[in-house]
């Protein structure tokens, strides 16, 4: 059986969000198809280019989460 992959399985090949069967049968289609393998890299090298961002909630957001975690558990007690 023949299995048409699309740009969204590609994508999610090169952030690692396929399936293990998907990645390996995607791993074995890019080995064999010149252009299938050509799009793979370019999209590697794309999201390589892709500045790294992490966010960090500030300590006033964690603190209020927490607050409100800690009433919520309060009233859930009480019910």
């Amino acid at each position: 059986m023949t299995q048409n992959y699309t740009l969204k399985h590609l994508v999610s090949l090169v952030y690692k969000d396929a399936a293990a069967t998907e990645s390996f049968s995607l791993a074995h289609a890019i080995e064999s198809d010149y252009s299938l393998r050509e799009e793979y890299h370019v999209l590697q090298e794309a999201a390589g280019q892709l500045p790294k961002v992490t966010f960090a909630p500030s300590e006033k957001c964690i603190k209020e989460i927490l607050q409100y975690s800690r009433r919520t558990s309060a009233l859930q007690v009480e019910m």
